[in-house]
């Protein structure tokens, strides 16, 4: 893998972000008055004036959309007094215009008035959390199924395994959430000690807040259940092909034990359209939680943005495709970066 390759991939990765703040740009214009978002339906009309006065709503589409990229770019151009208003953190050099580098800035919230992107780094490491357990969960136990029915081929393991993942698949998130939720965290409640709701901190008067590990089990399943399916099934076709291979024989012929055989030369040689298909998952998880945090009241930027939605908070729902697109995009770069190490064969160019 050359330097050359990672940049052609960050480039294509900047162009892929400029097409999505375009589109939700676009998307969520037109949505309600902003104005009386911010101020209520009882503003008058000259409060509501300076309010898309200063939010740019009296300006032509085409420079809104310049004045937003300036805003979410990281090398932007501000006038003093916007800087100080908008509080920006970077470096600028200058007069009074300045050019600079800073954190790219997703505006206010029209409810609550603070930075959308405050609001966003409070609920991201929730979302972060729950994406990797559910991985994990996925992971370990998809690899475990997909190895063990493809060694033990057209046995009733095999065939549990394959049905077990095709309704993993078919199922979707918030169904299974519901359903999860209702079972164990209301019917079973009394043996397992789980609950339909909570997050990973609960606030206690006089304790303080109390981490609440059980929290993150109900939703993490829900959310590992489709991945886990998926990996199953790529795990066992990958496996029975390798299994097949002429070099697998050679290493029975040379007297290394099955154990030895499938997990040092067979299941890493399987790993690659796994690794694809755990990478994918996890970027898609990140982005995709929104539902499954809002049905068990998991405080992560789903469960932020779904709230927004309700009230119309525009900049915060931007804010989250835009921070969710990022991580996807990041994380498929890094995809790549993997193959590398998990199969020296692997060499991009």
């Amino acid at each position: 893998m050359t330097i050359g390759y990672i940049i052609r991939k960050a480039l294509y990765g900047m162009f892929v972000m400029l097409g999505v703040i375009i589109v939700v740009f676009l998307l969520f214009q037109g949505f309600g008055d902003p104005s009386r978002l911010v101020m209520g339906q009882r503003a008058d009309a000259a409060t509501r004036e300076n309010i898309r006065r200063d939010l740019a709503l009296d300006q032509p589409r085409w420079k809104q959309l310049l004045l937003y990229l300036d805003d979410v770019s990281p090398v932007s151009i501000y006038s003093r007094e916007e800087i100080s208003r908008k509080k920006l953190t970077g470096w600028f050099v200058g007069g009074e215009w300045k050019i600079g580098l800073k954190w790219p800035y997703l505006r206010r919230s029209y409810q609550t008035k603070r930075d959308v992107w405050d609001l966003l780094m409070e609920a991201l490491p929730g979302t972060i959390i729950l994406a990797i357990a559910a991985m994990l969960i996925a992971t370990f136990f998809g690899i475990l199924l997909g190895v063990v029915a493809a060694i033990k081929k057209d046995s009733w393991m095999d065939s549990s395994a394959l049905f077990t993942s095709i309704l993993g698949i078919s199922a979707p998130s918030f169904f299974m959430g519901i359903v999860i939720a209702y079972l164990f965290g209301f019917v079973l409640s009394d043996y397992t000690g789980l609950h339909m709701t909570g997050s990973l901190f609960d606030t206690d008067p006089f304790e303080g807040r109390k981490l609440q590990l059980q929290n993150l089990v109900l939703p993490a399943l829900t959310l590992g259940i489709r991945p886990l399916a998926i990996i199953t099934q790529l795990t066992r076709g990958a496996m029975l092909d390798v299994l097949s291979q002429d070099y697998i024989r050679t290493a029975y012929a040379k007297g290394l034990g099955r154990n030895s055989v499938i997990l040092k030369h067979a299941l890493r040689n399987a790993l690659n359209p796994v690794i694809t298909a755990i990478t994918g998952w996890f970027a898609e998880l990140l982005a995709g939680a929104f539902f499954v945090e809002y049905i068990f009241g998991w405080k992560g930027i789903g469960k932020v943005t779904v709230d927004a939605l309700g009230k119309l908070d525009f900049p915060v729902v931007m804010g989250s495709v835009l921070v969710s697109s990022f991580f996807f995009i990041v994380i498929n770069l890094l995809a790549d970066l993997l193959y590398c190490v998990v199969d020296p064969r692997v060499r991009i160019l």
